[in-house]
């Protein structure tokens, strides 16, 4: 439906394509543009051109509106390498309040003219302010601290990209910094950080991956890379199976199933190999 809503708002609802979408899907699913051809009293060249532009379409419009694509994101901190050469952190503390007791409290109590209440409350004013103020720049220091423990496990993705991704978990980065894997959830919620490859959310630094034949560690986001790369690159007359993907990652010593090249080409968004193919 979600098709056919969006060819209707290009003006496009009495067109071939939408005349596929709505009544002959599952021959569209399965590539039989003959078939389809005669079913819609066209040519065959007629059919392709309608694949194409289906194939432009959003299956998932709604995804689009999770999140406000034009919102800017402020990256909490920058990474960069230095004109030496050196990696570098920089913490973004613009958004951080700047926070202090102030003097005239402090001239309060020096004074002596509080009540002993008066004086109670104060302190234990004071002391709230001191442990937030406190609590921040522990924070900080927390965040800055598990920048530079990523840093130097992710230095391969720092340097060359996402390509060289490598898993690594929390719990991980948690025994590095010493502190407890919610510390560094809760540290990492909503921050994000600019690198020289883009701005990424921090989380985006923590996934699983595989182990290749020659024992190195492979992120499944640098799998994925891999697997929109080859795509890419592919004969579009003849496309790559799933399993032809499976055998070229092999050959890059990189062992993974054929269901799971399926699952990360959908949530590539990349269409099935017969819907990829065309018809010159």
């Amino acid at each position: 439906d979600c098709l056919i809503t969006q060819l209707e708002l290009n003006g496009r609802g009495n067109s071939v394509a939408a005349r596929i979408v709505r009544d002959y899907f599952k021959l569209l699913v399965r590539r039989r543009i003959p078939e389809l051809s005669r079913k819609t009293g066209t040519t065959t060249d007629d059919i392709q051109t309608a694949i194409e532009e289906i194939a432009t379409l959003d299956p998932a419009p709604g995804k689009r509106f999770s999140a406000d694509s034009n919102t800017v994101i402020e990256p909490d901190v920058t990474v960069f390498k230095d004109d030496y050469g050196q990696w570098q952190v920089v913490l973004n503390n613009d958004y951080i309040p700047r926070l202090r007791i102030s003097g005239v409290y402090k001239e309060m109590l020096a004074k002596g003219t509080l009540s002993k209440k008066e004086k109670d409350f104060m302190l234990e004013r004071m002391r709230s302010g001191k442990f937030l103020i406190n609590s921040i720049e522990q924070r900080q220091q927390t965040i800055e601290r598990i920048t530079r423990e990523i840093l130097s496990f992710q230095s391969d993705f720092f340097e060359h990209g996402i390509a060289k991704l490598r898993p690594l978990t929390m719990n991980t980065i948690a025994q590095t910094v010493e502190v407890h894997e919610t510390t560094v959830s809760r540290a990492i919620a909503n921050k994000y950080m600019r690198s020289p490859h883009g701005v990424f959310a921090f989380k985006y630094f923590f996934t699983p991956g595989f182990t290749s034949s020659s024992g190195e560690s492979v992120s499944n986001k640098s799998i994925k890379d891999m697997i929109a790369h080859l795509i890419e690159e592919e004969n579009t007359a003849k496309p790559y199976s799933d399993q032809k993907i499976v055998d070229l990652l092999k050959q890059k010593e990189i062992k993974i199933a054929r269901r799971t090249v399926a699952k990360y080409r959908e949530e590539l968004g990349i269409l099935p190999t017969n819907l990829r193919r065309r018809y010159d």
